[in-house]
């Protein structure tokens, strides 16, 4: 029996895989002809030369496994992969409903054990600011499978106005807050110990712990003791373990009282000893203290230069936003981003950011459908926007809709009354409407009309930050 052998880069070289596979269907050779390696091993055998072939039409649950399985660690699990495209693509095409099947119950095992790994990197990843570099932090993680490329992107959403490397033993990660870039292997030695943030955090662990609710077991299980080293809270951990008991009992003596509501303001007391001074120790705060509402999945951060000439602020993350963690990607994004480029303004000249940092939305089915928030809740998150304008300090304000206007200058102001030149407090504005009223209006004429007033809006905000620019202030007479 003649054995064709393909060699593969280390790690999840799914490209060469699929390419390989492509070929070996082609030339219709079965899983017990074909040998695959790892181009690290050493073969008796002369590597085949795979040529172009036409795709394969395979199921969607079969690609998506595909996906998943060449990360993980196991060098057979090519092999395997390539025997379930075969047995699919030849009279089995519902394989991966058969459950009991061995060789579908091993992939699947692979395909959890990966998916895990991902849930732990991103949950257990910790930045740390790099030693002599304000604006540079690192983490080291030690995954099991080769995960890293499959888990770079939800960093990259989730810090993306920061400039990180995450180092682990089978390659490292750099975003730049441009480019994400794939390295060499790093060292444990070469992310920091520690930063200047984390005894804050471990304060604010400590004050969040539940000593009634104590399972040693469940937490080892749920985060094991390997990546200790690289979560600074998990030092406070045996400390709060050993005094669960004498504090379960302070708290059944002492009198009940009603919960304090959460507050940023609060957030920032429980974790800092100072102000942040850069938007990434203010994201990190924000990040940690979670949302006011439950629901949300993440915190959406300001996204543009740091110190842009024009922030637009709007009202909260709508679902595309929270999915993405970045602000004005959907609909209303979109639409502000067409009329910018009409106006003269680059969208990446700018800073994008919102009043309300979490999305709040009501499920109704499969949908979740924005719910405006409330005077309370924008008059919480007031203190993070405006010291996210301080850190920025733009020469021009714009709030897009009623409830920006009111996180901007603390008080409720109708639209059709505000429009046009502002003040907020010690910064020059432009009140307008949000892009999602022009998406609301009934008709395409009303539409066009309302267009074309916003459109006429940003020209105008385009020509105030050109006149400051130019001579260096801004007029405070009215229009």
């Amino acid at each position: 029996m003649t054995l064709h052998r393909i060699t593969l880069k280390t790690g999840a070289d799914l490209h060469t895989f699929r390419k390989a596979v492509r070929w070996l269907i082609a030339e219709e050779l079965a899983p017990q002809h074909v040998v695959f390696a790892i181009d690290d091993e050493p073969g008796l055998l002369g590597d085949e030369t795979v040529t172009n072939a036409p795709p394969v039409a395979i199921p969607k649950g079969v690609s998506r496994l595909i996906e998943q399985v060449v990360c993980h660690g196991d060098p057979e699990r090519y092999a395997l992969l390539y025997s379930l495209v075969w047995r699919v693509l030849n009279g089995e095409r519902d394989l991966l409903e058969v459950a009991s099947d061995p060789l579908v119950h091993r992939i699947d095992l692979m395909a959890r054990s990966v998916r895990r790994d991902l849930h732990k990197m991103h949950a257990f990843v910790r930045f740390r600011r790099m030693q002599g570099e304000l604006e540079r932090f690192a983490a080291w993680f030690e995954p099991e499978h080769f995960i890293l490329e499959a888990a770079a992107p939800f960093f990259v959403d989730r810090f993306r106005s920061m400039d990180w490397t995450i180092l682990t033993p089978i390659g490292s990660a750099r975003w730049d807050r441009h480019e994400l870039a794939f390295g060499p292997p790093g060292r444990r030695e070469d992310a920091p110990e520690e930063d200047s943030f984390e005894e804050g955090w471990r304060g604010y662990y400590e004050s969040v712990f539940n000593p009634a609710r104590v399972n040693p077991t469940a937490m080892r299980a749920e985060m094991p003791k390997k990546y200790w080293r690289n979560m600074p809270e998990t030092a406070a951990i045996p400390g709060l373990i050993q005094t669960a008991a004498q504090r379960v009992e302070r708290m059944i003596e002492q009198e009940a009282t009603m919960p304090t509501k959460r507050t940023p303001e609060r957030a920032i007391e429980a974790m800092w000893d100072q102000e942040p001074k850069t938007l990434e120790e203010l994201n990190a705060i924000i990040a940690k203290a979670g949302p006011l509402v439950p629901g949300a999945t993440q915190a959406v951060f300001g996204e543009g230069p740091h110190h842009a000439e024009i922030v637009f602020v709007g009202e909260q993350p709508g679902d595309q936003e929270d999915l993405q963690g970045r602000p004005f990607v959907g609909p209303a994004g979109k639409l502000l981003t067409k009329a910018m480029r009409e106006a003269g303004i680059e969208r990446e000249q700018a800073y994008l950011t919102n009043a309300v940092k979490h999305f709040k939305f009501e499920q109704r089915g499969h949908r979740r459908i924005h719910s405006k928030p409330t005077t309370g809740e924008v008059k919480h998150y007031r203190p993070w926007l405006m010291k996210e304008l301080e850190l920025v300090r733009p020469k021009l304000v714009v709030a897009l809709g009623a409830t920006a206007v009111l996180a901007l200058s603390g008080k409720a102001t109708p639209i059709t009354r505000s429009r046009g030149r502002a003040t907020f407090g010690p910064y020059q504005g432009y009140i307008t409407v949000h892009p999602s009223y022009l998406l609301r209006l009934p008709d395409e004429a009303t539409k066009r009309e309302a267009y074309e007033a916003f459109l006429n809006d940003l020209r105008r905000i385009h020509d105030l930050a050109q006149a400051d620019l130019e001579t260096g202030e801004l007029p405070l007479a009215a229009e």
